[in-house]
C-alpha cells in the first residue's frame, strides 16, 4: 500500500487544491506513535478540517492527524464516550448537529462556549480531562474582516439559533453590530437566545423574528439549510442590494442558493470557507495550549479554560 502523505492532499485555506507536493517537501508517514485528532458530524463528507490540519501540523513538525469520524446522530451517545476514551486522541473538532450536545463532555469551557452552550473545538488536557470552546463565531468576523467587510453597525438577519448561529450572533455583537434578528423554526430554541444574547450584550439589539421583515444590511445563515444539492434558501428573501453583506456558513464546492443569490445581486458575501479559514489559526492555538486550572468536582459548575 502506498505511503500516506499529506501533500498529496493539499487544501488551501480558501479552499483550493493542489494535489502534487512540491520537490523538497516533506511527506508525512504515520506511525504508532503518531497523535489523532478528530472531526466528528452528520454528514461529515463535506468537512474541509482533516486536509487543512494535517497539513498544519506537518508544517509545524507536529507528529498527528485529523481524521474525519462520521458519529451517526442516533448513534451519538454509543460512540462519543468511548471515542474520547481512545489513549492517542488528543483533540476533536465538532460540525453539524453536535456542538451544543459536545459541552456535557467538556470539563472547562472557554468564555465563548459558555457564552452560547456550544463547543466546535475539544482538547485533551494532561491530566486526561477535556476542555473545549467555540471559534465559529470569531472565525466568522474574521474571514470577513479579512475580505475587507464592515461589520460594525450593521442589522443583521441570521438564520439558525443552533451552535454555529449562537456563536456568530455572540460575535457579531462583539463586533458592534447594531442589531440581530434570529430567525429558526425552533422558536423556543431562538427566543431562549434572544434573551441570553440580551444580558450579554445590552448595547446590541437582539430580536427573534419568523421571517425577515424590516430595515436589514446583513444576511447570514447559520443554519445546514444549504449542504444538499437541492436545497434553497432559509426562508424566503427580499431583494437585496449591492450595500449588503451576505454570509453562509455551509461548506460546499458550489455556491449555495444564499450565495448564488448575493452573486446575482452584486452583494459581498462570506461563506462556509472563509469562517473555516478565519478560525482555523485560533483553533490550532488551542490545541496547543493545556490548562492547570482544576478539575472541577461532582455538582460543581464546569470551570473555564
Amino acid at each position: 500500500m502506498p505511503r500516506s502523505s499529506a501533500i498529496d492532499h493539499r487544501v488551501s485555506l480558501n479552499g483550493t487544491s493542489d494535489a502534487k507536493p512540491m520537490r523538497g517537501e516533506r511527506a508525512m508517514t504515520i506511525k504508532g506513535s503518531t497523535r489523532l485528532y478528530a472531526i466528528i458530524g452528520d454528514p461529515i463528507a463535506q468537512v474541509r478540517s482533516p486536509q487543512v490540519f494535517t497539513e498544519r501540523f506537518l508544517a509545524s513538525g507536529i507528529d498527528a492527524v485529523l481524521i474525519p469520524a462520521h458519529v451517526p446522530v442516533d448513534r451519538f451517545d454509543q460512540v462519543v464516550p468511548s471515542l474520547l476514551e481512545l489513549g492517542n486522541l488528543d483533540g476533536l473538532l465538532v460540525t453539524v448537529p453536535f456542538k451544543s450536545r459536545m459541552v456535557a463532555f467538556a470539563q472547562r469551557l472557554g468564555t465563548a462556549a459558555q457564552a452560547v452552550g456550544a463547543v466546535n473545538a475539544l482538547r485533551r488536557e494532561a491530566d486526561g480531562s477535556w476542555s473545549g470552546d467555540m471559534f465559529d463565531g470569531i472565525g466568522f468576523v474574521r474571514g470577513a474582516e479579512r475580505k475587507g467587510k464592515r461589520i460594525r453597525g450593521r442589522r443583521v438577519v441570521l438564520f439558525g439559533a443552533g451552535g454555529a448561529g449562537s456563536a456568530i450572533a455572540s460575535a457579531l455583537a462583539e463586533a458592534g453590530v447594531e442589531s440581530v434578528d434570529i430567525i429558526d423554526p425552533q422558536v423556543h430554541k431562538a427566543r431562549s437566545l434572544v434573551e441570553r444574547l440580551t444580558l450579554l450584550f445590552p448595547n446590541c439589539r437582539f430580536n427573534f423574528a419568523h421571517s425577515v421583515t424590516g430595515p436589514f444590511d446583513m444576511v447570514v445563515n447559520a443554519s445546514p439549510i444549504g449542504m444538499q444539492p437541492g436545497d434553497g434558501l432559509p426562508v424566503p428573501i427580499p431583494s437585496l442590494d449591492r450595500s449588503m453583506l451576505v454570509g453562509d456558513v455551509v461548506i460546499r464546492d458550489t455556491p449555495t442558493a444564499l450565495i448564488e443569490l448575493a452573486m446575482r445581486s452584486g452583494c459581498h458575501w462570506v461563506d462556509g470557507r472563509d469562517m473555516h479559514g478565519g478560525q482555523v489559526e485560533s483553533i490550532t492555538t488551542f490545541f496547543a495550549s493545556t490548562s492547570r486550572a482544576p478539575i472541577p468536582a461532582p455538582g460543581e459548575s464546569v470551570q473555564p479554560v
